[in-house]
Parts: structure tokens; C-alpha cells; sequence
């Protein structure tokens, strides 16, 4: 049997609920000012955060994900979870079937193991184009990324315009840490994926993504074969700073 490494909370306290009576403020604040906005779930811990966010204050905003074909059973699963916890269907878009066995035609189910440009090809299939469609209708997504999370976003804002779709882009939890995020999970008893308990902080394609190894960032396991600063799949991409301001028109 695996052992438990379900990261360690961090403690309640008052700059800690202060921090997630922030949060709530934040995505109450972004509803508001976008009457067509989505969540981009990877099903994973900081996008259950912001699922039970929205969903236990009953907010209009929209929640999908993109089953790339290639996911955990794990992970797959998790939608099951929500709706049963929720009541909640969330979206799914998938990649178009003539892309998929054009590409394992042309170079292989696996081809990206051999070079970042096949790999990133493979996310364009399974994961960019689908997105596309998924935001094809709103004038602003929402994603659970954080700074802590690798040296790719260390600089991420919580308020971006994403130039590639000419839409709003929020970052919620982009100054929050590992600890915070399961201090919430906890709190809330929110479902989590059981596969963080074995070691993925972050959860992507299964051929893709292994469990990280001790003091490694929790992205180690995203396409460990390459260097770090490549580690990013297109999904956040062509964005400049916008200062957040609640309450903002």
C-alpha cells in the first residue's frame, strides 16, 4: 500500500480566513462584472478550490474541462464527484477524433517523448483547440494557477487579458500556497483527486505526469523529460497585467 503525501495543511487563522473571505469577494466580484465567464477544472486541488467557490454560493459562472482521451481514471472521475456533491454537470470538451489519428498516424501514439515541438503538437490537439472551443462564447476565464507552482509562473497576476482570445483572464489563487489550498479543501471538505494523495500535486495527461520526488516543485512531474522552462502546455499563453481592483467597473 502507498503511503499518504497529502500535502500538509496550513492553519486557520485570521490572515488565512481573511485571505479566503478575499477569495470569495474576488470570484463574487468577477461574476458580476462578466455576465459570460468560465472555469478552466483540471479536476486537480486548486480548481476544486474554486469549483466549491462558485458552486456552494451558487455563482453564474461556467465550469468545464478538457478530457484530452488520455487523463487518470483518477481524474475522470472527479466529475462524477462534483455532480454528486454539487449537482453540478461540468463540461466537457474533447479534441477532435481526425486530429488525434492524424498525429499517430504521422509520428505515433507517443510521439511527444521525442522532441518539445511534437510534444506541444500533441497539446495542441488534446488540449489548445479544444479550449479554443470551450471559450469560443465567453468574454473571460477563470484558472487555478499559482506562482508557487513552477519558474514558468512566477510572475503570474491575479488579473491578465489573454490577447490570444481579446478576453479577461483571473488567476484567483495566484498568491496562495500548497498549504492554504488544502487548508480550504479541508475546511470545506471539498472532493480532492486521490492521486495527490500518492504524489501529484499536479495532475495532467497519465503518460504525461508522474509523482514528484521530494523537494522537487510541484510541476516536476509534468513532462519531466524536458527542462523546466519549457514546461507549459499553450493553455497560458499571449497575456499582459491588468491590476485588480474589486468592485471595479
Amino acid at each position: 500500500m502507498s503511503q499518504d503525501r497529502t500535502p500538509a495543511a496550513a492553519p486557520i487563522d485570521a490572515a488565512l480566513q481573511a485571505k479566503i473571505d478575499r477569495l470569495h469577494a474576488f470570484v463574487d466580484d468577477i461574476a458580476q462584472r462578466h455576465p459570460r465567464i468560465k472555469l478552466a477544472s483540471s479536476l486537480a486541488a486548486e480548481d476544486m478550490v474554486l469549483t466549491h467557490a462558485i458552486l456552494s454560493r451558487q455563482l453564474p459562472i461556467g465550469i468545464f474541462s478538457l478530457n484530452t482521451g488520455r487523463l487518470h481514471a483518477e481524474t475522470v472521475a472527479m466529475i462524477d464527484r462534483v455532480r454528486e456533491r454539487y449537482g453540478y454537470e461540468i463540461e466537457q470538451f474533447h479534441p477532435q477524433p481526425e486530429a488525434v489519428d492524424e498525429y499517430a498516424k504521422a509520428h505515433g501514439l507517443n510521439a511527444f517523448y521525442e522532441s518539445v515541438e511534437l510534444r506541444k503538437r500533441c497539446c495542441e490537439i488534446r488540449k489548445v483547440a479544444p479550449l479554443n472551443r470551450a471559450l469560443s462564447d465567453v468574454d473571460a476565464w477563470v484558472t487555478g494557477q499559482r506562482r508557487e507552482q513552477s519558474v514558468t509562473r512566477a510572475e503570474l497576476h491575479e488579473q491578465e487579458h489573454d490577447g490570444a482570445r481579446n478576453i479577461a483572464k483571473y488567476n484567483p489563487l495566484a498568491d496562495w500556497s500548497e498549504g492554504e489550498v488544502w487548508a480550504y479543501l479541508e475546511k470545506f471538505d471539498v472532493p480532492v483527486n486521490p492521486l495527490h494523495a500518492r504524489g501529484y500535486p499536479s495532475i495532467g495527461c497519465e503518460p504525461c505526469t508522474r509523482a514528484v520526488r521530494p523537494g522537487e516543485d510541484s510541476r516536476a512531474g509534468r513532462w519531466w523529460w524536458e527542462s523546466r522552462d519549457s514546461k507549459e502546455c499553450g493553455l497560458h499563453i499571449s497575456v499582459s497585467t491588468v491590476q485588480f481592483a474589486p468592485g471595479a467597473a
